[in-house]
């Protein structure tokens, strides 16, 4: 049933499953779809704040949410790239960011899976969270490029891309830096 301890991970699922209905959204390829899409979008990246925010504010964390979560974020993040490479909208050399934070996400998600049945947690920045914003705010402008006369969304969001790829190296470093006591 519906409890109040279940909320972070019902976002969590939520947020999988809007996934799919936003792909579509863009395949369609409208003005009008691409905006549904972006709402969804900003949905999904809201439901990511809330579902952790709820989780360490009420003490709702769980080892369901603790797994699900990282891989709902990064089931957006690279589902929506690889929409808008498919799509030719991240296309020439802007693709090389796209592709720098989608093997940051293999990367990190192996460390996870390599340390799932460690006793010891993996560490997390600060900075992490401020890349995840950025990143998530270029996707959002990318999603709707098409949509202006004016090539300034674009840039945006090619921008936005490009400094999420290089604070993903950073991060990326720092997270292998922080946790590299774990391999030992």
């Amino acid at each position: 049933m519906f409890k109040k301890e279940n909320i972070p991970n019902i976002l969590t699922l939520l947020r999988i499953l809007i996934i799919p209905i936003i792909i579509i959204f863009l395949e369609i390829d409208t003005k009008f779809y691409s905006w549904l899409a972006l709402v969804l979008y900003i949905i999904a990246c809201l439901s990511d704040f809330l579902d952790g925010y709820l989780a360490r504010k009420f003490e709702l964390e769980s080892s369901f949410g603790r797994f699900l979560d990282p891989v709902a974020d990064k089931i957006l993040v690279v589902s929506i790239i690889f929409i808008l490479i498919s799509n030719g909208i991240i296309k020439g050399i802007f693709v090389y960011p796209a592709l720098i934070i989608v093997i940051r996400e293999i990367l990190v998600s192996g460390l996870r899976d390599f340390f799932a049945h460690s006793t010891e947690t993996l560490l997390v920045t600060n900075l992490s969270k401020w890349k995840t914003l950025i990143q998530m705010s270029s996707l959002g402008f990318l999603i709707v490029s098409n949509d202006f006369e004016t090539s300034y969304i674009l840039f945006i969001g090619y921008f936005g891309l490009t400094v999420a790829s290089i604070m993903t190296i950073h991060t990326g470093y720092i997270y292998f830096k922080k946790n590299l006591r774990l391999f030992k």
